[in-house]
């Protein structure tokens, strides 16, 4: 299959400029293509991840990737997608993200390969020799305002106000493709679909200043089926940081897939082939109880993103956690699997009664209550039930000498760190 029909398959085309002419392109050569990623934070999340993918894809059927780091554009912010406007990054901040950004691109990209290697860039670069009367002149005059104003980017921000620092931001980004496709032959930018303005704007400026071939594709904006917002939980953004969002954390994001989202998720997300994915939807019908998808999805991401090693081990808390056998846990699983829970902090040295201590980590309200929770054997400490109302705790207690894992019933459950 070639990568356009493949895109086609998994449902990653949104939009596409002259399909014919870039299927033409992609068969007679390698492609030189690229996508952009803002430092906006010091991690990338899961929302990167389609785009990054692609770039993946592409590198896989024998094409170029560029992962470009908008250390320039991230000075200054997209409007695309925002409702308002962006706080502005001190510059030395927006540097130090740019080289973290690049750093975690290289997990996903053969920097290394023997044949067409993927590249990175930094539009800083380029940006930053800029002057305000060159730019004006050999750039700026060739969008007219009201070609700007058409675009969705600019358009659902006028109502509200968008300032001139980012209305600027498409002709910046129009540069950084004219500028690949001169210094690099890079002849393809993909986006996400809120890029459509951008990169065609791009178009517009290879066209008027060197001709020169070139085409846009937009992958589709990843929703679910219930309405609520792609790559986000309770507790915030699904980083692909480690330190930010642990490979436990974000298997469970995956396992928790809805049976409606699964088969396309694997599809966007996974290199499973067409009949494996095929198997697993027919699964998903026939015995969706089983989860049998979501448990593939949650291992490829996790493998993808996080190593072999890390989902093995995400998959051990799992099956640990629900067996109840926590026992079993390294303290570096027991950091992940309960770094969500209410965690207290003792000194190596202490001892206290279970009572006190269940009170302490607010297990319990009240002394009596303590006492009545651990006669009807609701306590369990390390996975094994307790029911000795004068027990003294202390760290020799814990798991690996340090950690105390206290569930109260079924679900409600506590950390003790012994420091």
């Amino acid at each position: 299959m070639d990568i356009l029909s493949d895109l086609e398959f998994r449902g990653l085309i949104n939009q596409v400029t002259d399909r014919e002419g870039l299927a033409k392109k992609l068969a007679e050569e390698p492609v030189v293509l690229y996508a952009g990623f803002d430092p906006t934070a010091d991690s990338l999340h899961i929302g990167h991840l389609l785009p990054l993918l692609v770039l993946r894809r592409f590198q896989q059927a024998g094409h170029i990737p560029v992962a470009l780091v908008g250390g320039g554009t991230g000075l200054i912010g997209d409007p695309s997608g925002k409702a308002a406007e962006r706080t502005l990054n001190p510059k030395e901040v927006v540097e130090e993200w740019t080289q973290k950004l690049r750093n975690q691109l290289s997990q996903f990209l053969d920097f290394e390969a023997e044949k067409n290697p993927a590249q990175t860039a930094n539009n800083y670069d380029w940006l930053s020799e800029l002057n305000v009367i060159g730019f004006l002149r050999d750039v700026g005059k060739n969008f007219t305002v009201n070609y700007m104003l058409a675009k969705d980017s600019v358009d659902s921000r006028l109502e509200k106000g968008i300032s001139f620092t980012e209305f600027s931001y498409m002709i910046m980004q129009a540069y950084d493709f004219q500028q690949l496709n001169e210094k690099r032959g890079c002849s393809l930018q993909i986006g996400g679909s809120d890029q459509w303005g951008n990169i065609t704007a791009g178009l517009e400026l290879i066209g008027k200043t060197n001709g020169n071939q070139a085409f846009g594709l937009t992958v589709p904006l990843v929703t679910k089926s219930d309405g609520s917002k792609f790559g986000k939980t309770e507790g915030g953004a699904v980083w692909l940081n480690a330190e930010k969002t642990t490979p436990y954390q974000f298997y469970q994001f995956w396992i928790n897939t809805d049976d409606n989202d699964v088969v396309k998720f694997l599809k966007y997300f996974t290199f499973l082939s067409p009949d494996e994915i095929g198997e697993l939807e027919r699964q998903v019908k026939e015995a969706p109880e089983k989860r049998e998808a979501q448990r593939v999805l949650a291992k490829e991401m996790t493998t993808l993103v996080h190593g072999a090693e890390a989902a093995e081990s995400a998959i051990r808390i799992s099956t640990v956690l629900f067996s109840g056998d926590v026992g079993s846990l390294s303290g570096s699983e027991i950091e992940q699997a309960f770094s969500d829970v209410p965690s207290t902090e003792l000194d190596a040295g202490t001892e206290i009664t279970l009572l006190d201590l269940l009170v302490q980590v607010k297990a319990a309200p009240s002394k009596r209550q303590a006492r009545q929770d651990v006669e009807s054997g609701a306590v369990s400490i390390n996975g094994v039930k307790t029911t000795e109302l004068d027990k003294v705790v202390r760290a020799s207690d814990g798991l690996e000498g340090r950690f105390l894992v206290i569930r109260r019933g079924k679900r409600n459950y506590y950390l003790v760190k012994f420091q």
